[in-house]
């Protein structure tokens, strides 16, 4: 029987784009997957196609954008995003990826109480 590769984020350690975007690919139709939980921490990879339909989450989120550009709209602003940008959503505040480009990918971070921190 088969055995898995060990997760290499499990202790600690690196998980390249490609590898992340691979996970991703594993799941037809997926346009984000989960890469690694540890306490109130949730990394994804998320990569929308066409129109992004995601809706306010629960928790505060931190993107890094891993590739492509666009606009980014959060809550009432409107700003251009390209690679390596950070971008930072309280919870509960509407946001959308518009315009954006067929290679966007975002690593996305989920931490926190729902509801969000104070700031």
């Amino acid at each position: 029987m088969p055995v898995a590769p060990p997760d290499p984020l499990a202790a600690g350690g690196v998980l390249p784009l490609a590898a992340a975007r691979a996970r991703l690919a594993g799941l037809p139709g997926a346009l984000y997957t989960e890469l690694l939980s540890h306490g109130t921490l949730s990394i994804e990879i998320y990569a929308p196609r066409g129109v992004d339909e995601q809706q306010p989450h629960t928790r505060d989120e931190v993107y890094v954008v891993a590739s492509g550009a666009g606009e980014f709209h959060c809550g009432d602003r409107r700003q251009r995003f390209g690679p390596g940008d950070l971008l930072f959503v309280p919870a509960h505040v509407e946001h959308r990826f518009v315009d954006f480009s067929a290679d966007l990918a975002l690593w996305v971070m989920f931490y926190g109480p729902e509801g969000g921190e104070r700031p």
